[in-house]
């Protein structure tokens, strides 16, 4: 019988540092290493124009971190987008923790089952309060919220209407808006 070996985050970083892992775009999720897709001009345009709303409304509340780390119990994801306590100085030493997350958004064109099936349980059972995904090929948000153990409670589809971060009601994003290309 093989067993699976799964690596820590120790052991992710230790890689990193020896230079193992250079050249690769590569997150660890539940103790896996996994390749990251290539970004594609969507893709780009979708998560920087989203995290650039977020810049807008949110000022100093939140810090917007895009395509960048966070670490959790046995996996670093880097979402596109994740909106965390503090500011750049805080992470200067290390990456936000759970605890620090308010949202995570994914950008999906060609991930939609590695962020449904692979992601979102790692975001749950971290207790990521939310967890959007952009779905760009179907013009869908899928609003995950209330993290049980590794799943999430409640699950939203939206391709019109507003929604608001939990954590920042005041900020309206029209789904149809979010969608419209200009």
């Amino acid at each position: 019988m093989d067993t699976l070996v799964k690596w820590t985050v120790h052991d992710y970083h230790m890689m990193i540092e020896a230079g193992i892992l250079k050249d690769r775009h590569v997150e660890l999720l539940a103790g896996e290493i996994h390749s990251m897709a290539p970004e594609t001009p969507p893709h780009t345009f979708y998560g920087g124009s989203m995290a650039d709303f977020f810049r807008g409304c949110l000022g100093n509340r939140a810090l917007v971190r895009e395509a960048h780390p966070i670490t959790l119990a046995s996996s670093e994801p880097e979402p596109d987008i994740a909106l965390v306590r503090g500011q750049w100085l805080d992470y200067r030493l290390r990456h936000p923790s759970p605890e620090e997350v308010f949202l995570i958004v994914e950008i999906s064109q060609s991930t939609l089952a590695k962020d449904l099936e692979t992601k979102k349980p790692v975001y749950a059972a971290a207790s990521i309060p939310e967890y959007w995904v952009v779905d760009l090929v179907n013009s869908l948000l899928i609003v995950f919220r209330n993290p049980q153990a590794d799943n999430y409670l409640s699950q939203q589809e939206l391709n019109s209407g507003d929604i608001s971060p939990l954590m920042f009601p005041d900020i309206k994003i029209s789904i149809t808006e979010l969608f419209k290309i200009t």
